[in-house]
């Protein structure tokens, strides 16, 4: 017999859950089915804990740094990971708890199994059904049905096959998060924002981090000037950065690693590698194939509503083709929600969504970079560096800079890029901007409070018109 619901969200990650609730609160039953934990992959394996992680490598370096700030710290400081991981934990569950208890007070049924996405059947003459099995083999499988079905399953760690994971000595994002010990040395492979924040933290931890990029700089995906930065910074902290370099095999041996590296004649030798070539989106193995739904390696195929080739099947987060990222994932699902309630909602434009990496120091950015910019297209750009801002200097932590970009056309902000400390708090005054289409004018003339590091977006915005003040 055939359950029936009005909403069925195949996946309860950030997107999965964030369509739940909004569906939930405008009136509609909804039944959630996730195989894990509600909050998926941000929450358990990547954005929360990863940012915990990030805080203890923090505290070290202030620690490392209180000499500095006139502080005598007599004992040597020594990381206790045992207690590290606790507190990281500690946060995942508090949070876990309150999504958990998101889902009683919006009256949202959870189910815990594995489901299985049906074509036409006896349960259905439309694809959209969902079967659920369970890790309980004493409990019967469960049929779905409903009106709207929104898929929400994510992502997962991609690798090579000269790369295979173990988990052991040969990491993912997933299997680092379980580390009981801080290996002494580890070579992470990609320099993306995955593998950048992971050497960010690894390092402030005490393990020594070699990061090797197949590219000819960090994080490409932001201006290169801001990576150009990032890569001094890390060097000047003492992480090795190994740009244009092509890892091609793997050996394994009495427990640690040796990475053989094009053009270099001798294997490197590791206690651990981290392998963070990006995340690939969970699309096999969910009953896509029974439906005429289209997929690809790259994911599921949706038009500006994320509906799916089946109109009644939505698809939103990392297993559809556009950013992963949470805060997309989440917007995705409410604006999902919102087409199937008024059969309307206003796109996204992925250009103006916040891009944030937790290194030290912080990137941020939204908008063009000076890379991206279409052809043809006149800027005048601003800038202002830290080390010229009060609070900065204060904090002890004053380099990096604020760049900004004004089209000399319409004299809009269409662009923002900040390496430097709370870069990732800052972007959302640039994220605002951009949507209300203001000018860096507008923002330059409004009044920042001093000291404060946002006065460092001020002055790059009145630098694009050459009235800076303290410049």
């Amino acid at each position: 017999m055939a359950i029936e619901t009005e909403l069925l969200i195949l996946g309860g990650g950030t997107g999965g859950y964030v369509a739940a609730i909004q569906a939930a609160k405008a009136g509609m039953d909804v039944v959630l089915i996730e195989q894990d934990k509600l909050g998926g992959t941000c929450l358990h394996r990547g954005c929360i804990p990863t940012k915990a992680l990030l805080r203890s490598a923090e505290v070290m370096g202030t620690l490392k740094e209180a000499g500095d700030f006139g502080i005598d710290v007599s004992d040597a400081v020594q990381v206790n990971f045992t207690k590290v991981n606790e507190r990281k934990q500690a946060i995942v569950d508090q949070l876990h708890d309150g999504v958990q208890g998101l889902m009683k007070k919006n009256k949202i049924k959870v189910v815990h199994g594995k489901g299985a996405v049906l074509g036409p059947s006896i349960f259905s003459p439309v694809s959209g059904a969902v079967a659920v099995t369970f890790d309980d083999e004493d409990k019967e499988e469960e049929i779905y049905v409903s009106k709207k079905l929104i898929i929400a399953t994510g992502s997962s760690p991609a690798t090579l096959p000269h790369l295979p994971l173990d988990e052991e000595t040969i990491l993912s994002s997933t299997g680092m998060l379980q580390l009981e010990e801080l290996p002494e040395s580890i070579a992470i492979i990609g320099g993306g924002v995955i593998g950048v924040e992971w050497a960010s933290l690894l390092h402030g931890l005490g393990v020594e981090v070699t990061v090797f990029e197949a590219l000819d700089r960090l994080i490409v995906n932001e201006s290169k000037t801001v990576s150009k930065a990032l890569k001094k910074q890390f060097e000047k902290r003492g992480i090795k950065v190994e740009l244009s370099q092509l890892v091609e095999g793997v050996d394994k041996t009495d427990g640690r690693v040796k990475l053989s590296v094009k053009g270099k004649d001798a294997p490197m030798d590791f206690d651990k590698v981290m392998v963070a070539i990006g995340r690939k989106p969970n699309v096999e193995g969910i009953g896509l194939q029974n439906t005429s739904v289209k997929y690809d390696a790259k994911g599921i195929q949706v038009n500006d509503h994320y509906q799916t080739t089946e109109s009644h099947i939505y698809a939103i987060g990392d297993c559809i083709n556009t950013l992963q990222l949470a805060h997309v994932a989440m917007k995705e699902g409410e604006l999902a929600v919102e087409h199937m309630i008024r059969e309307t909602s206003e796109p996204i434009n992925y250009l103006n969504v916040p891009r944030c990496t937790y290194t030290t120091p912080e990137i941020a950015s939204v908008g063009y970079t000076k890379e991206t910019l279409p052809e043809g297209r006149k800027v005048k750009v601003g800038t202002f560096n830290f080390n010229g801002n009060g609070k900065a200097l204060i904090h002890g932590n004053s380099e990096g800079f604020v760049e900004v970009l004004r089209d000399e056309e319409t004299d809009d902000l269409i662009g923002m890029s900040i390496i430097g400390p709370h870069a990732t708090d800052l972007i959302s005054e640039a994220s605002t901007a951009i949507y209300m289409n203001a000018t860096p004018l507008e923002i330059g003339e409004a009044i920042h409070p001093h000291p404060t590091l946002s006065e460092g977006i001020m002055e790059a915005s009145l630098d694009v018109y050459k009235l800076a003040v303290h410049k």
